[in-house]
């Protein structure tokens, strides 16, 4: 069974995904790092990001944090500047 869950993302992230707000459909385990599995099979470019947070309903997640569908996601990517 699929669910499909709204993410913000910030930065890099958001260039791979082709915009600040998008939409994906994950397949069980419906966790932060299924998430992310997904991410990487569906936009090859995020194996190439060192590391990436992800904020679910405004707080750092953990990787087996169980996703539901009203979840707000956000992506944060590292952040470098000068």
């Amino acid at each position: 069974m699929e669910m499909t869950c709204k993410l913000i993302a910030f930065g890099i992230a958001r260039d791979i995904l082709g915009g600040k707000i998008s939409q994906i459909s994950l397949n069980e385990p419906y966790t932060v790092q299924g998430l992310l599995e997904t991410l990487k099979s569906e936009y090859p470019r995020f194996e190439d990001l060192a590391s990436i947070k992800v904020a679910v309903n405004t707080e750092y997640a953990p990787m087996d944090l169980i996703l539901g569908p009203d979840d707000e996601i956000v992506l944060i990517p590292p952040v470098s500047g000068g």
